[in-house]
């Protein structure tokens, strides 16, 4: 008896389809991301067992780094170019148009509103090599009390979040714990890292 011959079927798949949706998804991972600026100083922020994630948008945060400078950022091109304008009418200081914009677009930053129009004259890698004194926020000089007022003033919707090195000397975290109060702004969050222990009950 003759042997049945099974017809032979292509193996081979088609990946149009697969591909197109692939690429589709990087494309609109490219688009959709939103790159984290690089930070004039780094923080090595304490740990802790809360896992209460801050909101993405109206973020005004407060950084201390180990050597207790103060650097201030706010979330929103619009409304620091907002923020700018009113410091510059508070402390009658022109801007001109680029400097708003390049203010807009800048991190964080920690310098004395003296120093700020030679900062913004910088360009990014110039900007990254400077050494910020930091923000004046004792009691003869209080400039973060006006940052953070004009802030709320530009965006009454913002939240006010402080991250601070975990070797930041404590005076200086209480002076900016008293000038947040001092503004009424007595809810805050502290950023800090998850940590890894577990917690005793």
């Amino acid at each position: 008896m003759p042997k049945v011959k099974v017809p032979r079927k292509s193996t081979s798949v088609d990946m149009t389809a697969m591909t197109d949706v692939a690429f589709l998804l990087l494309t609109f991972f490219m688009l959709a991301t939103q790159f984290k600026p690089d930070e004039p100083v780094t923080v090595n922020a304490p740990s802790s067992v809360a896992e209460v994630p801050l909101p993405d948008v109206d973020i005004m945060t407060i950084t201390i780094s180990n050597d207790s400078r103060v650097f201030f950022t706010m979330d929103g091109q619009l409304y620091k170019e907002t923020l700018i304008k009113k410091m510059s009418a508070l402390k009658q200081v022109p801007f001109s148009a680029e400097e708003i914009k390049e203010f807009s677009l800048m991190s964080s930053f920690g310098v004395p509103f003296s120093q700020l129009k030679t900062l913004l004259a910088m360009k990014s890698e110039e900007r990254a090599k400077f050494n910020q004194s930091g923000i004046p926020c004792d009691s003869l000089n209080n400039e973060l009390a006006d940052w953070i007022w004009q802030s709320r003033l530009s965006n009454n919707k913002v939240r006010v979040a402080i991250k601070g090195d975990q070797d930041a000397n404590f005076p200086v975290v209480k002076q900016v714990i008293a000038t947040l109060q001092d503004k009424n702004v007595n809810r805050f969050n502290f950023i800090t890292n998850l940590s890894t222990e577990t917690v005793e009950k």
